[in-house]
């Protein structure tokens, strides 16, 4: 007769068999050399704390992104039927074994996850260098950037157990590194008094109200943008704010008087903070991009609501500095704005090509709930996010290689238009060019031949898909009046022009917008003023150039509002 603790032995022997062995560790993730401008400093320290980000393999996202493209494309019988959170998240959601596996495989190693996703594709745990070193087989070191001298832990590859392979998609940060100056704000040339009276200059040919600076007025003249005010309380236009950037409501009612007097000058924006995010008021606080941003969407989408997302530096998403963070608080509200607006960007080559296509998937997940996104697509020409000549290949910017967004170039000058020279554009290295944009850019390739052959990735996603006034843009900063430029100063002028158009659908009965770039590439393209001349040098080129058609230096081209109200059914 058997003992009874051998018995008992016998019955959990079944449950210690049947659990996965997380024992067998397979390379994962792994870059080929460190980041221009780092080196390798020295070993981490062991008792360092590192705050990691594990990236779940979501559902069934082919199904969703092929909702996305159903409810973005003109033709489609299901245009404008946009998803509800719960639809969307019903795609994202991790299966059930994804999630009681990591969970299980943390448990064993002494570890808790916090959840910090709507639909649960983000994990957040904490644990010293020494035991991630052994969990994940990875050498974590000190990196130095030379110029500035920050420096960050990172290693340059890691490892997982192989039963977790096809469940766990990524550990974050683990080889992506920051990008010093890719956020960095516009600069701001200061002037005495704000450009009240102009004298016709002949390089700025073009409407009157163009002739010294780009404003509010000069806008309107030159796209055709309405003045009259949008009506319908429903439609929200949403500005990103980064890096400690503050809007300061004083300079934008002295921006109103001075450069949309028709307006009331107590209009303002509503305000969001997230990560312990705020909008300090003092005026040595005002920040040159948040007011570029929040004056030239208040100043041209005028009577649309404006929300300045303020994101602080308690970050949820593990050095993504809250890129992450503002789009999974927007999908965690039912209500979110139909158009997001962002100034800020990296280098492609810098960020985990897992963690890039995870991203990406966030801003599916929002214009699949019908918000048009829109980055400025970065101030380097074709060597990144600012200009450079240390590169031997074309640099492409992240996220405008993402295909579900819409990635916006910029031009100089009004009469006519050119490109400006520093705005970003080319080819990801990451995704394939998406099939609403596969016309366009072939016949880009047929034109370009053999030029700058083998600096870019023919097949990658292309970008800018549009572009807008991008230089000697006029703000208030700290009380005085200056200008900036950059395709910073794009973004939000065409952000605002789309709030309006959606004010009028939203009126009209009509769906808003959404995902834009199937509407651009198709039915909106003739609505666009193609700018035919200009470069974006860099990496010791000329870089592309702009032509007949779409180019990656200025898209498809710069608005033209009459046509565009008619392209979309108004």
């Amino acid at each position: 007769m058997l003992s009874t603790r051998f018995l008992s032995v016998l019955a959990i022997l079944p449950i210690v068999l049947s659990s996965p062995v997380f024992t067998n560790l397979v390379l994962h993730e792994q870059r080929d050399d460190v980041p221009d401008g780092f080196v390798k400093s020295s070993a981490a320290p062991s008792d360092q704390v590192l705050n990691l980000r594990l990236g779940l393999v979501q559902g069934d996202m082919a199904t969703l992104e092929q909702r996305l493209y159903a409810v973005s494309t003109p033709s489609s019988s299901q245009y404008g039927q946009h998803l509800s959170k719960e639809q969307v998240e019903s795609y994202v959601k991790p299966a059930a074994e994804t999630t009681s596996l990591v969970n299980e495989w943390l448990s064993a190693n002494g570890l808790t996850a916090t959840t910090i996703s709507p639909a649960g594709d983000w994990l957040a745990v904490s644990m010293p260098v020494s035991k991630a070193s052994s969990l994940f087989d990875a050498e974590f070191s000190v990196f130095t950037h030379q110029q500035t001298g920050k420096q960050t832990v990172r290693t340059l590859a890691y490892s997982i157990p192989s039963a977790l392979s096809g469940h766990l998609d990524f550990v974050h940060p683990t080889i992506t590194f920051e990008n010093p100056f890719a956020n960095l704000p516009v600069v701001f040339t200061p002037k005495s008094s704000p450009s009240s009276k102009r004298s016709k200059l002949a390089s700025r040919a073009g409407p009157d109200s163009c002739s010294e600076v780009i404003t509010p007025t000069c806008l309107q003249d030159l796209y055709g943008i309405p003045a009259t005010p949008a009506t319908q309380s429903t439609n929200g236009l949403g500005v990103s704010g980064f890096i400690d950037q503050f809007a300061n409501e004083a300079d934008l009612t002295t921006f109103l008087q001075n450069f949309r007097p028709d307006m009331p000058d107590n209009t303002t924006f509503f305000l969001a903070e997230i990560d312990d995010g705020e909008n300090l008021q003092d005026p040595d606080d005002a920040g040159v991009e948040a007011n570029l941003d929040t004056q030239f969407t208040i100043g041209v989408a005028t009577g649309v609501n404006v929300s300045f997302i303020s994101v602080g530096d308690d970050f949820q998403d593990g050095n993504l500095e809250g890129f992450l963070d503002i789009i999974n608080f927007l999908l965690s509200v039912e209500n979110q704005p139909q158009v997001l607006t962002t100034s800020y960007g990296q280098n492609e080559n810098t960020i985990s090509r897992n963690l890039a296509v995870n991203l990406c998937n966030a801003y599916m997940q929002l214009g699949a709930r019908g918000t048009s996104i829109l980055f400025a697509s970065g101030d380097g020409g074709v060597s990144g996010s600012q200009q450079t000549n240390n590169c031997r290949t074309f640099v492409p910017t992240f996220p405008s290689g993402c295909p579900f967004m819409t990635s916006v170039g910029a031009t100089d000058g009004t009469g006519p238009e050119v490109a400006a020279s520093f705005s970003s554009g080319g080819f990801s290295n990451f995704f394939a060019q998406p099939s609403y944009q596969s016309s366009a850019v072939s016949t880009f390739l047929k034109n370009l031949g053999s030029t700058n052959s083998g600096k870019f990735n023919t097949s990658g996603r292309a970008f800018p898909d549009i572009s807008a006034q991008g230089n000697n843009v006029e703000i208030v900063v700290g009380g005085e009046f200056g200008t900036v430029g950059g395709t910073s100063c794009a973004s939000p002028i065409f952000a605002s022009v789309f709030s309006l158009l959606n004010d009028e659908l939203i009126a009209a009965g009509k769906p808003v917008l959404g995902f834009l770039n199937p509407f651009l590439y198709s039915t909106g393209a003739d609505a666009l003023t193609d700018i035919t001349s200009g470069t974006n040098p860099g990496c010791r080129t000329n870089g592309f150039s702009a032509g007949t058609g779409w180019d990656p230096v200025t898209g498809l081209g710069t608005p033209n509002f009459a046509k565009l109200r008619t392209a979309v059914g108004l």
